[in-house]
């Protein structure tokens, strides 16, 4: 099975020996993304909200890479800091997909990269 492996400015470039994303038997695999501004490669200013809303605007741009949008997504896991976090996210996570509700796991984890608060990581599909 062929791997096409996802790059885009749009979204922060990678920080070690990984793809942005891949795509194989149909499905679009992104790497986590945290909260950093593509154009600074810093975290955002802010908090779990800001943070979560550049998640997944570089989670976006990944998808739209590739010719996918958020309404592709069929699954997502979520990596919180601190589970006092979630609802903040959860709101700024609502917001970004609407109607669309793609499967999710959330889970709490004792650090990201850079001081991050939250991850995410998504599976689409055509």
């Amino acid at each position: 099975m062929p791997i096409d492996f996802v790059a885009t400015p749009n979204a922060p470039r990678a920080i070690g020996p990984y793809s942005q994303a891949t795509r194989a038997g149909g499905l679009l695999f992104t790497a986590g993304q945290v909260g950093f501004d593509p154009s600074t490669g810093e975290l955002v200013d802010g908090g779990i909200a800001e943070q979560t809303e550049r998640v997944l605007l570089n989670i976006r741009a990944i998808l739209q890479a590739s010719g996918l949008d958020m309404a592709n997504v069929i699954k997502t896991t979520v990596f919180l800091v601190d589970m006092a976090d979630f609802a903040a996210m959860n709101a700024a996570y609502a917001s970004a997909f609407g109607d669309h509700r793609p499967a999710r796991s959330t889970v709490a984890v004792a650090a990201l990269p850079r001081g991050a608060r939250v991850e995410i990581e998504a599976i689409a599909a055509p």
